[in-house]
Parts: structure tokens; C-alpha cells; sequence
């Protein structure tokens, strides 16, 4: 399955914006976390299409994972 991945702010650093990528079918959070040698304890947001979700939330084809570490600021 194809799932375009958008990375924020510090996850940018050395890899880039926006993305498509290949995954296996019932791939979750966690695996295109892996993938991208991003620890979840350095997690600020994910959303799948919009909407807030856990690491271990099952991927379908198509979806667009944006992925946030955390922000401070005022």
C-alpha cells in the first residue's frame, strides 16, 4: 500500500517533507516510525487524514500520516 508521509519541524532535519512510500498491507504507525528511526517518546502529534491517532493504529492504502515532535513556544 502507498501512504504519503509529512514530516514537521525537527523531523525534517536530514530527511525531507513530504513523501510516498510503500508499505506492506496492515502496516501500522509504529512500522513507518520505525522505518524512519523515529522513537515514539520523541512524538509530539500524529494524524492520519486530519485526525489524532495512536502508534499502533493500522495504515490503509492511500492514507496521508503527518507526524509532529513536540512544540514549545509562546
Amino acid at each position: 500500500m502507498e501512504i504519503e508521509i509529512r514530516l514537521f519541524a525537527t523531523f525534517r532535519v536530514g530527511r525531507w517533507m513530504s513523501r510516498r512510500l510503500s508499505f506492506p498491507d496492515g502496516a501500522r504507525i509504529k512500522d513507518v516510525l520505525d522505518d524512519l528511526g523515529i522513537k515514539k517518546e520523541e512524538l509530539g502529534l500524529v494524524l492520519v487524514n486530519g485526525s489524532s491517532k495512536e502508534v499502533d493504529e493500522k495504515l490503509n492504502n492511500e492514507d496521508i500520516l503527518a507526524i509532529f515532535p513536540p512544540v514549545a513556544g509562546g
